[in-house]
């Protein structure tokens, strides 16, 4: 079995901060929905159905199918922390980590990461493969675009499940049509402490999209921050859905900067909800992973209206992530009790803070 070496460098391209207005939008992803033909769905497989559709992929690793950097990571053979570090950075879903906390994955359950253009596969979740492409900033059509090519690749030797009418079928007849999700993972704090955030998210509604929690359906909103996502999938192009989807959340995004501008304004109120947010991190000694969002928001705030001159906003994402639970036990070398979790959270973000650099022991970065 592997342990969580495996899987140490990927699906952290996101975290440098570079894409479009990344100071509000941390990441966007957009995913494909798609089923082989010939084979049963997933709701209705039995273990060789399973099989054969994992087999079915790795057959294509290492051709011009697939972009180059190609690793095939199959759940069964990974350890427990391996699994639960790719959840945390949102490559795989609780469907495909396995039952319970880092139980028994799904049989045949894998993960597919090309890392050379930020894509990856997940395999027999919900559907037979879940495409997905996450990238930094609200980059949609760049998402997009990478996520299409390897459709059409992949589409080009393994036959996907199609109707004429209904186009692509799915597992969950929601996803049918396009099978296209496209998400932004947004930070909107201007927009609460003004109190338009009703307002916005209901005009979010109104429009085909949803909002979810920081860690998706059935998630608190944590930290003031937001998943915004499209629900329709039926009746509209692929490139007619991204571009609607890109265009509300440009929307939002302008709606938030208005909203700075108002906090701005206030001058040492706003001062000092920054700054205690940025004292209180400098030298807790137990927070808990909600705790930290939350004050993690004001120095986020504070970063993007320039009266906090540092940590950049690259580093403040690799605090999102490597301060959640299994990347602490990776660091600590051993799982973690609730009390130590929250002190060696802590102690990690003092260094992040104090030196302006992540913890080497889980953060590589020079």
């Amino acid at each position: 079995m592997k342990d969580s070496g495996a899987v140490r460098d990927l699906g952290l391209g996101w975290l440098d901060a570079s894409g479009p207005d990344a100071d509000i939008v941390l990441s966007t992803r957009v995913r494909l929905a798609r089923n082989l033909q010939g084979h049963r769905y997933l709701s209705r497989a039995r273990a060789g159905d399973r099989q054969a559709v994992y087999d079915r992929i790795e057959g294509i690793v290492g051709t011009p199918v697939l972009p180059g950097g190609t690793e095939l990571l199959r759940m069964a053979e990974l350890d427990a922390r391996a699994r639960r570090i790719l959840l945390e950075r949102r490559l795989i879903s609780r469907d495909l980590l396995g039952r319970g906390d880092g139980g028994t994955p799904h049989p045949c359950g894998a993960l597919l990461v090309c890392s050379d253009e930020a894509v990856s596969i997940m395999i027999n979740e919900e559907d037979h493969l879940r495409l997905q492409s996450l990238v930094s900033g609200l980059s949609a059509m760049e998402a997009w675009s990478r996520v299409d090519r390897l459709d059409e690749g992949i589409g080009g030797g393994l036959p996907f499940a199609y109707h004429r009418e209904f186009g692509y079928l799915t597992s969950c007849p929601t996803n049918a049509g396009t099978g296209l999700r496209a998400s932004a993972l947004v930070h909107l704090p201007a927009l609460v402490l003004t109190k338009e955030i009703a307002r916005v998210l209901e005009g979010i509604d109104q429009v085909g999209l949803t909002h979810r929690g920081l860690d998706g359906e059935g998630s608190d909103f944590v930290g003031n921050f937001f998943q915004i996502s499209n629900q329709t999938t039926l009746g509209r192009s692929e490139e007619d859905l991204v571009e609607h989807f890109g265009r509300t959340v440009s929307a939002v995004i302008a709606k938030e900067r208005r909203a700075r501008e108002i906090l701005r304004g206030a001058g040492p109120r706003t001062e000092d909800l920054i700054w205690r947010a940025y004292g209180l991190l400098r030298h807790s000694r137990l927070l808990t992973y909600r705790d930290l969002m939350e004050l993690l928001s004001g120095v986020r705030l504070g970063v993007s209206l320039g009266l906090l001159p540092s940590p950049g906003v690259d580093l403040l994402n690799r605090v999102v992530v490597f301060s959640q639970a299994a990347h602490l036990a990776e660091a600590a070398g051993r799982e973690l009790s609730g009390a130590e979790r929250q002190a060696h959270r802590a102690e990690y973000v003092r260094r992040v803070l104090e030196r302006e650099r992540g913890s080497p022991t889980t953060d590589t970065r020079p």
